[in-house]
């Protein structure tokens, strides 16, 4: 199983919120880069990256940001907020950005979503962010009345090979990722699926691996130290 520690941008820092509350905001270092470089150090290959400012507001301010990580290299990664145009998507991709992450347009206009996962094949994944078992967008604050599951399934039967699911009323909580969700999931043919949201201990990246989970993000409890980054990866090498 893949790990992706996560680095969210705000204010072109490396920030964590609370259950998706912009205003309950801890900035964990102000220099993403650095940030990127300790993940990579500690034996990281993977890296999850999140433009919350352009998740709000449509914004660019973090792309020096973005740009700083992948000028670094050493690791895959993935980029979503504010990806709503295949301009975007082309920019973070020419920038060295190995995947570009859509959230809130693949709600508004699926049928573009559809294209840019037949278009760009593997360097597209959809975010799907569920509250309360529903789909959320724009940044987490308007929450749909489609069910996540099954906005999950027409996302794979339109050809989208990978999901990253998060339960936002786990994420930066602490209190354990929501596994019965990815039971569901992983249920789904043809599409990869990455666990995110409230992992906080060793034994729930077992249980994701152990159902065949693609990847797991770790968030918060890398930043705390509940979990050890070198130890996740020796035990799950990447």
């Amino acid at each position: 199983m893949k790990l992706f520690p996560a680095i969210d941008l705000r204010g072109g820092k490396a920030v964590r919120l609370y259950q998706g509350d912009y205003d309950q905001m801890t900035v964990y270092n102000d220099d993403p880069a650095a940030q990127a470089r300790a993940f990579r150090d500690a034996g990281a290959r993977y890296l999850h990256v999140v433009d919350l400012d352009g998740a709000k507001d449509d914004d660019t301010a973090n792309l020096p940001a973005v740009a700083a990580i992948a000028a670094q290299g050493g690791l895959y990664l993935e980029v979503g907020g504010g990806i709503r145009d295949e301009a975007r998507i082309r920019r973070y991709l020419d920038l060295g950005v190995n995947r570009c992450i859509l959230g809130t347009v693949a709600v508004r206009d699926f049928d573009f979503t559809a294209r840019m996962a037949n278009t760009y094949g593997d360097r597209i994944a959809v975010g799907v962010d569920m509250r309360d078992g529903f789909v959320a967008v724009a940044g987490w604050r308007e929450v749909t009345p489609e069910p996540g599951i099954d906005f999950c399934r027409r996302l794979a039967a339109a050809g989208v090979k990978a999901i990253i699911a998060t339960d936002i009323s786990r994420d930066g909580t602490m209190q354990g990722t929501n596994l019965d969700l990815y039971r569901q999931l992983l249920q789904i043919p043809g599409v990869e699926i990455t666990a995110s949201g409230g992992i906080a201990a060793l034994s729930e990246l077992d249980a994701l691996a152990a159902m065949g989970c693609h990847a797991a993000i770790l968030g918060k409890s890398v930043y705390t130290g509940a979990i050890d980054l070198a130890e996740a990866v020796r035990r799950f090498p990447q």
